[in-house]
């Protein structure tokens, strides 16, 4: 991974910036992971493009891999497929984030009568970062479960990072419209749409605009294995650009295709400057969990 780290580390060099934020990386159980991994493998059929695990390591590698980028702080994005699953999920990831400092504290919830009770407990004991997965977990985000949940990430200020969009395949509740249903109730929710909202990229920047607490995470976006099935729209750059203080890295780490520096380099590529990277790479991130 010498390659990678040389580039990643130049990038950070030439941005001067202390390390990267990444809000869309992937810690969970090793049996979950290798749900997913076989997922992974077989999408190809569904996206018409294999998926190959770039960074198909142990756990221990993997932490020491982002160490190694320059990596300050990441996330251990997980979620549930069915009920029963999220309140053991955060267990987890509470005692991973207890022993990894650089992660975030991740957790995450399902529409279930008992959402309420154990998202209160996760936000007690530290959770900073929530995750949804509208596409996975087949729910409506305004079921009516999800209520007392909404309220309470509402009034917490906690950030939660959701995959609404419709990519890389549709789902019953994926697209806009549940969202836009959800901020209208909850205005004040701080949600970070996945992967820019891929693809009804216009759409989500949509969103982004109208309500301030709305972030968007690059996950994917722009890379040259996005762009194949889900080009980001070339009119859309100038209020890509006018929401910098509003966009976020992610790179769906290891679930990728490609090395980690290709993420960096799409960003670059699109030309936006470099306050734009270093709002979008490090600051932005910075200040949305408080890390300085």
């Amino acid at each position: 991974m010498t390659a990678t780290a040389d580039a990643v580390r130049a990038f950070r060099e030439r941005l001067a910036l202390p390390g990267l934020v990444d809000v869309h990386t992937h810690f969970m159980p090793e049996r979950v992971l290798a749900k997913v991994w076989d997922h992974f493998d077989s999408v190809g059929p569904l996206t018409g493009v294999p998926w190959p695990i770039t960074y198909r390591h142990e756990e221990e590698q993997r932490v020491a891999l982002l160490r190694e980028f320059g990596v300050r702080a990441f996330t251990s994005m997980l979620y549930p497929h069915k009920p029963q699953m999220a309140a053991w999920l955060n267990s987890w990831a509470a005692d991973f984030a207890a022993r990894t400092p650089d992660c975030l504290h991740t957790a995450t919830f399902f529409p279930e009568e008992s959402a309420g009770a154990y998202v209160r407990r996760a936000v007690e004991a530290g959770a900073r970062v929530f995750k949804a997965h509208l596409q996975v977990g087949a729910y409506d985000p305004n079921d009516e479960a999800l209520e007392p949940v909404w309220g309470l990430l509402a009034e917490a200020g906690i950030p939660i990072v959701i995959h609404c969009g419709s990519g890389p395949v549709p789902g019953k509740h994926t697209g806009p419209g549940p969202v836009a249903a959800l901020l209208a109730r909850y205005p004040r929710l701080a949600l970070v749409v996945a992967h820019m909202g891929m693809p009804e990229y216009a759409d989500f920047l949509d969103l982004a605009e109208r309500y301030e607490r709305v972030h968007l995470d690059t996950t994917m976006a722009f890379t040259d294995f996005a762009e194949q099935f889900s080009t980001f729209p070339e009119a859309e750059l100038g209020r890509l650009a006018d929401l910098g203080d509003r966009i976020l890295l992610g790179t769906d780490f290891p679930n990728i295709p490609y090395p980690y520096d290709h993420q960096l380099a799409a960003l670059e590529r699109l030309g936006l400057g470099d306050g734009w990277l270093r709002a979008v790479c490090h600051d932005n991130g910075a200040r949305l969990f408080g890390l300085d």
